[in-house]
């Protein structure tokens, strides 16, 4: 059996940032350090930062006052930003810039009067973080046309949407249609909100499609980006399975493939790569990548941290 690994895969900008974050502030506070959520969407990463003293909770009332906490990746609401401010804690905000840009946004136009509309997974913690910016009631949530068939009308000629950033772009695409027919004029962001590595790994997945029988994404069931990864392969005709380490691969899946795809999904870390191909040595006769582009962005740790080690 032939595999392909796709490039770029993993871990993204964000997510680096993220994680060395909770590094950092272990080396340079100690333990504990909590964390608000998971800092990304992957229990191998949580579970080698909980080895190491991170501390993960559900909201800021588990955390007791004087402690370091940190905001995961994937963002949080002003809400919870202004308790964290009023209480004797130190806060290290591990959002992704790109998600942090969406807030802003939002911000933006609903102050310039705009009816905003988010495109995004209700439920999500990056779309409840984002809703979270505005006052209650001000931005309606749509994943789909059919949800934005059922939207009220607009109430003035002012209407914008936003996207979650780790949406399918092909999918997202059809609810901007669906969205603009439904709202002739309705304004879009100034610069695609979908971030660059949630489309860098879509296009490496598409071009995978094109010659594998099976794609293997590695990633979280609750992840959004490694859920796209899954679903884009599928509209391209072909199989994938989303698994969470090679224990998840059954063997009868394999049968009859010829080119098996691999890819991993943006807060999977690379030694589950190693391991699935570990687990399918005795199958492989040819391993190859196939790169679809590269990937150079860094985003600076906060200022609090910047003192203690380059990032």
């Amino acid at each position: 059996m032939r595999v392909v690994l796709a490039e770029p895969r993993g871990f993204c900008a964000g997510v680096d940032r993220a994680i060395a974050i909770v590094d950092r502030a272990l080396e340079k506070f100690g333990a504990p350090i909590y964390v608000r959520h998971e800092i990304v969407h992957n229990r191998h990463v949580v579970e080698g930062l909980r080895v190491k003293g991170a501390v993960f909770v559900d909201e800021l009332d588990d955390v007791p006052d004087g402690e370091t906490v940190i905001y995961s990746a994937h963002g949080v609401s002003k809400a919870v930003q202004e308790e964290g401010a009023s209480r004797p804690l130190r806060v290290l905000d591990a959002t992704c810039p790109l998600v942090s840009k969406v807030h802003r946004e939002a911000i933006r136009l609903d102050q310039e009067g705009y009816q905003v509309i988010l495109i995004g997974h209700k439920g999500h913690p990056e779309v409840e973080g984002t809703i979270g910016h505005l006052p209650q009631g001000r931005v309606a949530v749509v994943s789909d046309g059919d949800e934005v068939a059922v939207l009220p009308d607009a109430s003035s000629d002012l209407v914008a949407y936003i996207t979650q950033t780790t949406l399918s772009v092909d999918e997202t695409a059809e609810t901007v249609s669906a969205l603009g027919k439904r709202f002739p004029g309705i304004r879009g962001p100034d610069r695609e909100d979908i971030c660059y590595a949630t489309q860098n790994r879509q296009n490496a997945v598409k071009a995978l499609a094109e010659q594998c029988d099976l794609i293997l994404v590695l990633g979280a069931p609750n992840s959004s980006n490694s859920n796209r990864l899954r679903e884009v392969a599928e509209r391209a005709g072909t199989d994938a399975k989303l698994i969470e380490s090679a224990a998840d691969v059954e063997t009868a899946w394999l049968t009859g493939v010829n080119c098996l795809g691999i890819t991993a999904g943006a807060s999977a870390p690379e030694n589950l790569v190693n391991e699935l191909l570990d687990f399918l040595k005795d199958r492989i006769s040819a391993t190859e990548v196939l790169s679809v582009s590269q990937e150079l962005m860094s985003f600076p740790l906060p200022k609090e941290l910047q003192d203690w080690a380059e990032f």
